[in-house]
């Protein structure tokens, strides 16, 4: 095995997972995840980003996490009824969890991004296009379980969630949306900085 050495980054990265996985919900959903055998699923988001800025306040990891967020990837079947099927199936497969999980086929959003956001959306070629397109650049995250523990995935590092830094993600440029979502967090997590927002409109 090649030599491993810590550093600042390696560091963040493994004390990101512990964080996450201090949220019991999460850990629940990553290691019964494989047995659903759904393709590219990754847990995303909000439910791993939000148990380390808890974290951070003092609060129970798992405190006031609206939902957990699940992707997948299945270019074979792009229709709605599709994705609602799996859907089912995730919430069936996890009720025993006090969670609502949320689950959504990457290779289709293009087909109704633009509808409910009114802007365009190009197809994605995988679930990690999916994560890149988050509003917030810090929130750009995902957990995918592996055999040897959960393979991470941050496009843009994680040094900016640690310290509360929220800037709009440059690959999804919706300035409207990103002020919104940035000032919710805020009314949620006060000690967070918001950069380059503007004030949505009514």
């Amino acid at each position: 095995m090649p030599e491993h050495r810590q550093g600042p980054l390696t560091d963040l990265k493994d004390r990101f997972v512990r964080d996450a996985l201090r949220n019991p919900n999460n850990r629940a959903i990553l290691e019964g995840l494989p047995a659903l055998a759904l393709p590219d699923a990754w847990l995303v988001a909000g439910c791993l980003f939000q148990s380390v800025w808890n974290l951070r306040c003092g609060r129970p990891p798992e405190a006031g996490i609206r939902d957990y967020d699940l992707f997948y990837f299945d270019a074979a079947d792009l229709s709605a009824d599709a994705e609602q099927r799996v859907d089912e199936r995730v919430r069936r497969h996890f009720s025993g969890l006090p969670v609502t999980i949320e689950t959504k086929n990457q290779a289709r959003v293009h087909t109704w991004y633009a509808d409910y956001f009114g802007a365009s959306y190009a197809p994605s070629l995988c679930s990690r296009d999916g994560i890149d397109r988050f509003l917030v650049d810090c929130t750009c995250v995902g957990l995918q379980p592996q055999a040897d523990g959960p393979l991470l995935y941050a496009p843009f590092g994680l040094q900016g969630l640690y310290e509360g830094i929220l800037r709009p993600n440059p690959h999804c440029h919706q300035p409207r949306l990103y002020a919104a979502k940035a000032a919710d967090y805020r009314s949620r997590w006060p000690w967070i900085q918001v950069l380059d927002a503007i004030s949505p409109q009514p």
